[in-house]
């Protein structure tokens, strides 16, 4: 009897939350994968079948020695929670994510296995564009470093990734910059922001919003890992809407403060008076769009959701009371998933 070919190894982060979670679950049901290891510092919160959990220490170099032992051939790092964090993130979480890299990507280099890695990136990194809509292609380099801290933490994260592919011109590595992921069971400080009984906005700005549906962001990276495309990738749905239509369809209440009053705002998210941060309302003052082009050019594949259809899914389970549009639209389906190795 044929002995059967060895499927891939494949070795997932962040899979103690939704979107690590469910891509990991995606990747190991796939029949040319063998295994899936899902690490991730904090524990699950819900079990994940037949992938693997192991439980890292952003601390103690188990990370990076975790990569090693796996023997995993694709790496796909959707970020890492420390243990004990919240939902969502914050300092705690970003400064976890730099250092988990750090290890993650010593582990890739001491790996004789790992061939393939795919990082998640945030369109953030393309800093804010003022007063006007920006179209930001994967070649425009940000004219300075992004103000706000996450943006900041997503940069310095591609740059430990583009200094481990110099230093391995042999591993072949994509870095997926996403829109704002959002859909009916997604739980990020955009959707909080939206759940606010009264919602602050950052006077003179009504940024243009993009967003990428939970499904497809799951999938794009599902396809990526599965690919030998190299490089930087948008991802995100097309077309855009007006942040201001975003809270008009939601049915909150806002509320218009000078860009000054961030700082106050700040104290009052310290003390634990507002759940939202200056930080993130500062990025909310970006009209940055995304150019997808290259994603679907190179993957033969686009995203089943537009952000305005996006958004409606996420309308559809989070918005209270009667709205103009009642139910999501109906989901157009996915192109034929490519057997590993196609």
């Amino acid at each position: 009897m044929e002995a059967r070919p060895m499927g891939r190894i494949v070795l997932v982060t962040g899979v103690s939350r939704h979107l690590g979670a469910r891509v990991a679950e995606a990747v190991a049901a796939d029949p040319g994968v063998d295994r899936v290891v899902g690490v991730d510092a904090a524990p699950l919160r819900r079990p994940l079948g037949a992938v693997e959990h192991v439980s890292a220490d952003l601390h103690g170099g188990s990370i990076a020695q975790t990569v090693v032992d796996s023997g995993a051939d694709t790496v796909l790092h959707l970020g890492l929670t420390p243990a004990g964090s919240a939902p969502g993130g914050g300092s705690a979480t970003g400064n976890g994510n730099i250092l988990g890299t750090m290890q993650l990507l010593a582990g890739c280099q001491r790996s004789e296995s790992v061939a393939r890695l795919v990082v998640r990136s945030s369109a953030a990194v393309y800093g804010e564009s003022g007063h006007g809509p920006l179209l930001c292609t994967e070649e425009r380099e940000a004219r300075s470093m992004p103000r706000s801290a996450y943006a900041h933490n997503a940069a310095e994260v591609e740059e430990h990734t583009e200094a481990l592919a110099r230093r391995l011109p042999e591993l072949s590595v994509a870095v997926l910059r996403f829109a704002s992921f959002i859909g009916p069971s997604v739980d990020t400080p955009l959707t909080r922001y939206f759940g606010l009984r009264l919602v602050p906005t950052v006077r003179g700005y009504d940024p243009r919003m993009q967003f990428i549906h939970e499904d497809d962001g799951v999938e794009a990276v599902r396809r990526m890992a599965l690919s030998d495309k190299a490089g930087v990738f948008n991802v995100a749905g097309s077309g855009s809407l007006p942040l201001s239509q975003c809270l008009r369809r939601v049915g909150r209440r806002r509320f218009a403060m000078p860009e000054r009053g961030l700082r106050m705002l700040g104290g009052l998210a310290r003390r634990g008076e507002f759940d939202y941060s200056p930080d993130q309302l500062r990025l909310l003052c970006s009209g940055r769009v995304v150019d997808f082009s290259k994603l679907e050019r190179e993957l033969g594949w686009s995203p089943s959701y537009t952000s305005s259809e996006a958004f409606e899914a996420y309308l559809s389970e989070h918005s209270g009371g009667p709205r103009r549009h009642n139910a999501a639209p109906p989901r157009r389906p996915h192109r034929t998933r490519p057997a590993l190795g196609s």
